[in-house]
């Protein structure tokens, strides 16, 4: 797969940031990168260091079921991945602790939500999320 950097101009578009109490933000130095395309999504991030911070992406998928593959990793604090299908319906939640990969349960296609948290995350944020 081809990693294409998005600018921080593009991404404020399809990003949106939570304020939280402690960590730090992800910023330039964590070289984030997102792919954000029909029935195909990637996102990860290097060097995180004490990030607290949500980001929400609205996903097409003309599937019902998709293939989670979580291969970051968590040296400290906790990070967690929730997808909603187009009906609001939560359709996978897991700790970004747990590596592998792994199925969400049935939904209705159309635009998803990939809700990433971080709380005082440390480590390499690394996730794809596929129609099979």
């Amino acid at each position: 797969m081809h990693w294409k950097p998005l600018g921080w101009g593009l991404l404020a578009g399809t990003l949106a940031l939570g304020a939280c109490d402690s960590g730090t933000a992800l910023g330039p130095s964590n070289q984030l990168e997102v792919a954000n395309n029909p029935d195909n999504f990637s996102i990860q991030a290097t060097s995180l260091d004490n990030v607290s911070q949500t980001l929400t992406y609205t996903w097409e998928m003309s599937g019902t079921i998709a293939n989670v593959n979580q291969s970051g990793t968590l040296s400290g604090g906790a990070g967690t991945l929730t997808i909603t299908d187009d009906a609001g319906t939560e359709v996978y939640t897991n700790s970004l602790g747990q590596t592998g990969t792994f199925q969400t349960s049935a939904g209705a296609p159309g635009s998803w939500t990939i809700r990433i948290t971080l709380n005082g995350m440390s480590g390499v944020l690394n996730v794809r999320v596929q129609k099979p």
